[in-house]
């Protein structure tokens, strides 16, 4: 059967009228085009009809207020500037709720210029690309206040409750949480001084990434005390245990989890394992090495994996030995994970989750020189990583395999 062409609305009509004299892209998206006059009309409209509203709620307790004509003002816009008419009475009690008093910004530029920010794109920046693109004159400083609006969504954001239980906690420098740092530099006591910011990664019962917190250190100070301060934050913001915590050799950090959270099994991240070997190997022997690791990581049972790590030590040890003691000397850290079912390992195998997110967390910092304090760097990675964790929609890689197995390993821990 044909499909029935949709009946037509008075909206289409009244729209078709109105583009059949604009002749070019200019008449309807330029400075003066029908774009920028409907959206002026709209608002004027909305206002009065505000206005009307308020008079009517007034007039039995007041009968003497009324119109008092309008005030010019200039608001900015997606359309670029708008000189509206705004409705007023005569015993000024009208509050506009479209374009508040003393607002110069119409709903939806803010939400473009936290978006711009949060690709790390400086206030200046932001002011030129406004003007480019929608002819709206806005001011860095001005871009500086719209960002200074998040400050306590910040605050809010770093001390909210956690759920009682990640299954893997990631750290790259761990999983279901992943901590890892990347260095800003940041002006201390009027001194540049370069600072590490960890990034606390969780997986959640359902399989989600999230965001757990941020921490910044100095440089070099990654060590016991470091991590036992930002597993006593997650401890103390509900975040009662840690099944599994896989990390890629932090300094201190077996330690601290230790301390806090005496049950988690600390696993060593394969990948970075496999990075630190191939350090010692030259480009034309890596992929043949990195084939030759593979039976040892993906062995079924440890004394398979032993054999393994034995047979690539009598093939390699002659030219590369360094690789085979690397294994050796993690040998406790990698062991545990042979206890484990495939499904469960193959979750922990990486801590890759994180450094993904490092990555686009670094095209971000990477056009700022120097933070002005340790405030702003906050405020940019949340911005940044409420863009990043949109795209996370749906559970992690072989994660509905690895759930049973972790309700039958810790039947008392974690139930589904």
């Amino acid at each position: 059967m044909p499909r029935k062409k949709p009946a037509p609305n008075r909206a289409d009509e009244l729209l078709d009228e109105l583009l059949a004299d604009c002749q070019s892209p200019e008449a309807i998206l330029g400075e003066s085009g029908l774009l920028k006059q409907l959206t002026k009309r709209l608002v004027e409209r909305a206002l009065a009809g505000e206005l009307n509203h308020h008079l009517n709620e007034t007039d039995e307790s007041d009968r003497r207020n009324s119109r008092n004509g309008h005030s010019s003002k200039t608001v900015q816009s997606e359309q670029g500037e708008l000189e509206l008419a705004i409705p007023r009475d005569r015993q000024g009690t009208f509050e506009p709720v479209l374009v508040p008093k003393h607002q110069r910004r119409l709903s939806g530029l803010d939400e473009k210029i936290l978006a711009l920010y949060a690709r790390g794109m400086s206030t200046r920046d932001i002011s030129l690309q406004l003007a480019e693109l929608y002819g709206a004159q806005v001011s860095p400083a001005i871009i500086s206040e719209v960002t200074e609006t998040v400050r306590e969504a910040v605050k809010a954001w770093q001390s909210r409750p956690l759920d009682e239980v990640y299954p893997i906690l990631l750290r790259r420098r761990c999983a279901n949480v992943y901590l890892d740092a990347l260095y800003v530099n940041i002006k201390v006591a009027g001194r540049v001084s370069k600072r590490a910011v960890y990034v606390v990664l969780g997986i959640n019962r359902e399989g989600h990434k999230e965001l757990l917190g941020l921490w910044i250190g100095e440089a070099e100070a990654e060590g016991a005390k470091f991590w036992l301060k930002v597993l006593t934050d997650l401890k103390n913001r509900g975040l009662k245990d840690i099944l599994i915590a896989c990390c890629d050799g932090l300094k201190g950090f077996p330690q601290a989890i230790e301390a806090v959270y005496p049950q988690t099994q600390v696993q060593l991240c394969i990948v970075h394992l496999m990075r630190n070997s191939l350090r010692y190997v030259p480009w034309k022997d890596g992929k043949a090495v990195a084939a030759d690791l593979k039976p040892i990581y993906r062995a079924a049972t440890l004394a398979e994996a032993e054999t393994a790590l034995e047979d690539f030590a009598a093939k390699w040890d002659e030219h590369y030995p360094a690789v085979s003691q690397i294994w050796l000397r993690h040998g406790e850290n990698i062991i545990p994970s042979f206890d484990y079912p495939m499904e469960i390992r193959r979750v922990i195998y990486t801590t890759n989750a994180i450094e993904s997110v490092n990555r686009s967390l670094r095209k971000v910092v990477k056009t700022k020189a120097v933070f002005p304090d340790e405030e702003s760097v906050f405020k940019l990675m949340y911005l940044a990583m409420n863009n990043i964790s949109k795209r996370w929609n749906r559970p992690i890689k072989n994660w509905r395999a690895a759930l049973s197995h972790f309700a039958i390993l810790f039947p008392q821990r974690f139930k589904l």
